[in-house]
């Protein structure tokens, strides 16, 4: 496994939408694998495809919980959403340090592809779903920042710009923490 870039705001694949899998083969397990990795890595709880600059309809969540385990989305299409809501504090790996309140469906019942290619449903609700909804929104081009007001999501880009300001590019290297010892 690898522990990949990642793309950050202002970067074009972002706000690309991702192509379908045709065929869950080797690379594409590969790349969930590297996936799980980097987010990992990057003490996140998902990512997807593009954040790493593979505009590809991917994306892994792991929100610790163990009932459903971490999620697989390969091609995931949310089929319903409640009509209960929650709003909680989004952030985003690839927009560091900036976070917003975020509206979003308590509960969604999607359909994926897992790692070996099976289709398959899965309803979620709280936090799993949030992040399910986050990462999907990754996957259609949409960051959380377009869920906010117009006011408060041009504070939040003033604050990215100012955070930016004098650095190149957007790519961010992922370095894993070390192993404690033993």
């Amino acid at each position: 496994m690898t522990v990949l870039r990642l793309h950050l705001l202002g970067s074009p694949l972002l706000r690309q939408k991702a192509s379908p899998v045709a065929t869950v083969d080797d690379a594409v397990r590969r790349l969930v694998d590297d996936l799980f990795e980097t987010m990992r890595a990057a003490k996140g709880v998902g990512l997807a495809a593009n954040q790493v600059g593979v505009a590809r309809r991917v994306a892994v969540v792991d929100v610790g919980e163990s009932d459903p385990p971490p999620l697989v989305l390969i091609n995931p299409r949310i089929v319903s959403r409640s009509p209960e809501t929650e709003t909680a504090e989004e952030g985003c790996l690839s927009i560091p340090e900036i976070f917003g309140d975020v509206e979003r469906a308590h509960t969604v019942e999607l359909e994926a592809l897992d790692q070996e290619g099976r289709p398959y449903r899965a309803t979620l609700s709280g936090f799993k779903a949030r992040a399910a909804q986050h990462e999907i929104d990754h996957l259609d081009g949409v960051l959380f920042l377009d869920h906010l007001s117009a006011v408060k999501r041009g504070l939040l880009l003033a604050k990215w710009k100012k955070s930016r300001k004098g650095k190149p590019g957007y790519l961010k290297e992922v370095v894993p923490e070390p192993a404690g010892e033993l």
